[in-house]
């Protein structure tokens, strides 16, 4: 099942315009995010998609401001969330505004989970920082948006500690860290990587539940296209730091337009299909501190064209809200 409702007439509540964020090393400048723009729409699920390196993680490290400086920095754009800004403010003014207004949930709880604080303390903590409500208010708060993401007698659980708790089940409580102070973005970074089938199906349920119920945003970082088919609104396809291809599900399942994310789409096995080998992008990405003067996706693209290799491709307009950065788009 595609998803097809694209929310273009609803209202934005974060905006990105040519987000440049780079790292300083011994290599030279690293290009991990150059020059992305997207919008995120009030209630909607924008998938980001791509192999790994390719920037998604430092995009939404970016729309944290969790970028460690040095070595990394944002060096130009903007990062417009609900009407303001937040690339120029202080870092006193950002922690006000990560958690409260935008949240993330990261691929790994074990990393993000404190292992000598109970779930409970952690969950609560969250809630002090940002919301001005009494001690009680917040443990109840706490074990409302434990029941909410459904681990089973909370008020029990929250005395345990994450190493007693079952991947799926760490996973639900950084979920619940995540929406506890009911941010208008939620962005979840690979959560359902380290999760069999079964607890991925219930888990992203439970994601598109939570959304129905609050009108949340959500950013979906993932590898997986059958996620992105039945959780995302939109996708963003990036490679070398660039959004390369962007549109409704629909649009790039149906008629995806650049080299890139075609590939992307025949690396996934097809059960109506059979085949002696599994397709594979040849290859590797290029350095990113070292990028070609054009496409990027020029040394491994099969219609590659000599204009491809000197000039990078302008993002053209495919059809209405479908957009590709390739020379073979008129």
């Amino acid at each position: 099942m595609v998803t097809t409702d694209t929310r273009i007439d609803t209202e934005v509540v974060l905006s990105v315009e040519d987000l440049r964020t780079h790292f300083t090393t011994r290599w030279g400048t690293v290009k991990a995010v150059d020059g992305i723009s997207f919008d995120l729409r009030k209630g909607e699920t924008l998938g980001i998609v791509g192999e790994s390196g390719c920037g998604k993680s430092v995009t939404m490290l970016s729309l944290m401001r969790l970028i460690p400086v040095p070595p990394g920095q944002i060096v130009s754009g903007k990062i417009v969330l609900d009407g303001e800004d937040i690339v120029p403010i202080s870092e006193q003014e950002m922690a006000e505004i990560r958690g409260s207004k935008i949240a993330l949930i990261i691929q790994d709880p074990m990393t993000s989970l404190n292992p000598v604080f109970s779930i409970g303390n952690q969950v609560e903590e969250a809630i002090e920082i940002h919301q001005d409500i009494p001690k009680q208010s917040i443990m109840d708060r706490a074990l409302e948006v434990l029941r909410k993401v459904n681990i089973p007698a909370a008020e029990t659980r929250v005395k345990d500690y994450p190493h007693q708790m079952s991947g799926g089940m760490r996973q639900r409580v950084v979920g619940a860290i995540g929406i506890s102070c009911q941010p208008q973005v939620l962005i979840a970074d690979e959560p359902t990587t380290s999760l069999d089938v079964t607890i991925q199906a219930q888990y992203l349920k439970l994601l598109k539940d939570i959304q129905k119920d609050s009108d949340l945003s959500i950013i979906f970082i993932t590898h997986d296209f059958g996620i992105v088919a039945k959780m995302c609104d939109r996708v963003a396809v990036m490679y070398a730091g660039r959004i390369v291809e962007h549109g409704s599900v629909r649009d790039i399942f149906n008629n995806p337009s650049h080299p890139y994310t075609e590939a992307l789409l025949a690396s996934v096995p097809r059960m109506d299909r059979v085949v002696d080998r599994l397709f594979s992008i040849e290859g590797q990405p290029p350095p990113l501190h070292d990028l070609p003067v054009g496409c990027a996706f020029a040394d491994r693209c099969p219609v590659v064209m000599d204009k491809c290799r000197e000039s990078y491709p302008e993002i053209k307009a495919v059809s209405d809200g479908h957009t590709a950065a390739c020379w073979k788009v008129e």
